[in-house]
């Protein structure tokens, strides 16, 4: 990571800035020795790294991909190649769509592209944005999503 300060000691414009600037080069240390981050990666689970304990749980982790894939093969062999191309990429642009990334955001256009938005479900229900435990600085989190951090 490289850093610049810009001296202001002459006066003849943007041109001088470019030319007066000092790298400074970040000393943290790296590697092997770098501690882990807690404010950027959070805190580490030991149930992310396990395998499924049941041999449901796979699918019911996958089942929305698994749909996802039904319906456009079935939409591929009744109406042609172009109807589930055409659904994957509005699926795509819905996904790209997203509020800031400390406010709850719905998706509710991406419900409706699937089907989801006349039907309650558990979601629904128990994902109350007020209840979140996940919320944290807003600035921190626009400089890690932008890359900044």
């Amino acid at each position: 990571m490289i850093l610049t300060f810009f001296l202001f000691q002459d006066s003849r414009g943007a041109a001088s800035l470019l030319k007066d600037t000092v790298p400074i080069i970040d000393f943290s240390a790296s590697g092997s020795f770098e501690g882990y981050d807690l404010l950027r990666r959070g805190f580490t689970s030991v149930k992310s790294e396990l395998v499924p304990s049941h041999p449901l749980e796979l699918i019911e982790k996958n089942f929305q991909l698994n749909h996802d894939k039904t319906n456009f093969a079935t939409l591929r062999n009744i109406q042609g190649l172009h109807a589930p191309l055409k659904l994957q990429m509005e699926f795509r642009a819905v996904k790209q769509v997203q509020r800031l990334p400390f406010l709850h955001s719905s998706n509710l256009a991406l419900d409706t592209l699937r089907g989801n938005d006349g039907s309650i479900s558990f979601e629904d229900i128990l994902n109350d944005p007020s209840q979140s435990e996940v919320m944290g600085e807003p600035h921190m989190m626009m400089e890690y999503k932008l890359g900044l951090l």
